[in-house]
C-alpha cells in the first residue's frame, strides 16, 4: 500500500522533479511543507490534495485511497 506522501514522492520523481521545484509549481515559497508530507509527518491539507491531483493528472481518490497504487 502506498500513503500519500509516498505517491507525491513517485509523481515528483517520475518528471524528475526536485522538492523546491514542485513547491515553487504548486505555489509555494519553501520545500518544507512538501518535505513534511512525503516524510509522513504531515497529513496533506484538502487544498494540496486537489492541487497534485490537477498538476500530476491523477484522480484524488487515487491519490488519498492507499490501497490504490500508482501505476508504474
Amino acid at each position: 500500500m502506498q500513503t500519500f506522501g509516498e505517491k507525491l514522492r513517485i509523481l515528483r520523481k517520475q518528471r524528475g522533479m526536485t522538492l523546491q521545484e514542485l513547491a515553487q509549481a504548486l505555489g509555494f515559497q519553501t520545500h518544507s511543507y512538501l518535505s513534511k508530507i512525503e516524510t509522513e509527518k504531515h497529513m496533506p491539507a484538502v487544498e494540496l490534495v486537489v492541487k497534485v491531483s490537477e498538476f500530476f493528472n491523477v484522480p484524488v481518490d487515487k491519490l488519498v485511497k492507499d490501497y490504490l497504487e500508482l501505476d508504474s
